[in-house]
């Protein structure tokens, strides 16, 4: 689905008739006489819609597969944060799986409602999840959302493809996930024994304030303002970079008696470091030990061999890591398993329980109420009591 980026095509003499020609998309073009002012201007126009289509001339007949190849260089550059591709990318791989099997080579113009349905029966069959399902549709949609701005699909097909409605839930064939829920205090400090410093730090940091894993991950000390009795951080990468909104998470006495002792010297390092992490473990393992220790295992002896495990530490934890070492811990403390979201959760519900809503809504940095009620569970124990005296 990865294509590279094509050479413009050349304009060139058609020696038999003396007229300009250029070839795009594996078709040949005439634009009046060769070397004259309209030739030129015929051929500098074409060109630029022909890039700007992401290589698809506009004279040819574009198929689905062409669709797909044209919108995918379009999002390698569109989602991006930093220089770096975001995890959109992958999303839209899986998106266009079914779509690039069944219909790759039929005309985009003929795409319609009851192919993109049965792309979405496809993903059904292989047993993705409703809300992943009705992401991936949507997500076809808008590749040809781009198809038709960059007129290479007529408008009838995206209007007729958004006549496809999302699968509701408990209307179709899809299997639902669990929501999440919010963890038990109890199980958190039942992990927290079982995992490296930084990892209960990351925990209880995400317990206290309601970050989001990838806001916890990352935190740099160049990134927290410590003028004031609460310190704000500013993470420099957070959810809604791109509508231009700034993200402040405010830290009370409790986060910052977690922060301490990670401050590091080098503002711009990550806090939460899982080399550090594995050497400190390996450290308590040669404390530990009872065997003698030979000199080729001792501290800063051994060097970095080639496809060894610490060739593979890194200086700064991501979500992927921080939620494997949480499944570690709970596998440990032989408790059920949770989650980092699970902990936003908890500190919505409990934000909310304490302030009510709109104060959950301000401390999660939500635009919408709505998102900040699927984060906050609503407390029963407050309506029975309620209803005890009003109702």
């Amino acid at each position: 689905m990865l294509v590279e980026s094509r050479k413009v095509p050349a304009l060139q003499l058609h020696k038999a008739s003396g007229r300009a020609v250029v070839k795009l998309g594996g078709r040949v073009v005439y634009l009046g006489v060769y070397g004259s002012e309209e030739a030129q201007s015929a051929y500098l126009r074409l060109v630029a819609e022909w890039q700007a289509s992401g290589g698809v001339a506009a004279v040819e007949v574009v198929t689905v597969d062409q669709v797909i190849a044209g919108y995918w260089q379009h999002a390698e550059v569109y989602y991006r944060k930093n220089g770096k591709p975001t995890s959109e990318l992958s999303v839209l791989r899986l998106a266009m799986r079914p779509l690039h099997a069944l219909y790759g080579s039929l005309s985009a113009a003929e795409f319609g409602p009851l192919a993109l349905k049965a792309c979405r029966e496809r993903m059904i069959d292989a047993g993705l999840a409703r809300t992943t399902i009705n992401g991936y549709v949507s997500r076809i949609r808008q590749a040809f959302r781009w198809a038709v701005e960059n007129e290479q699909v007529p408008g009838e097909v995206l209007q007729a493809l958004r006549a496809v409605a999302g699968l509701k839930r408990g209307r179709s064939r899809a299997k639902e996930y669990e929501p999440v829920r919010p963890v038990d205090r109890g199980l958190v400090e039942a992990v927290l024994p079982h995992v490296a410093r930084q990892v209960a730090a990351m925990i209880e940091l995400q317990w206290l304030t309601g970050m989001r894993p990838q806001e916890v991950v990352q935190m740099r000390m160049a990134e927290i303002d410590r003028g004031g009795r609460v310190w704000l951080y500013r993470p420099r990468d957070h959810k809604v970079e791109h509508h231009g909104m700034e993200r402040v998470i405010p830290l009370g006495p409790q986060a910052q008696a977690v922060l301490v002792p990670f401050l590091s010297l080098d503002p711009a390092a990550a806090l939460f470091s899982p080399r550090v992490a594995e050497l400190e473990r390996r450290a308590a393992m040669r404390a530990a030990r009872k065997s003698k220790v030979w000199p080729s295992h001792s501290n800063g002896a051994r060097k970095v061999r080639r496809g060894s495990k610490d060739q593979g530490l890194r200086d700064c934890y991501d979500t992927n890591s921080y939620r494997r070492a949480i499944a570690r811990g709970c596998a440990a403390a032989g408790v059920a398993a949770w989650s980092p979201n699970q902990l936003r959760h908890a500190a919505a519900t409990r934000i909310r329980k304490e302030m009510g809503i709109e104060a959950a809504q301000a401390v999660l940095g939500h635009r919408q109420l709505e998102t900040t009620q699927v984060y906050a569970e609503v407390n029963q124990a407050r309506a029975v009591e309620v209803m005890e005296r009003l109702g």
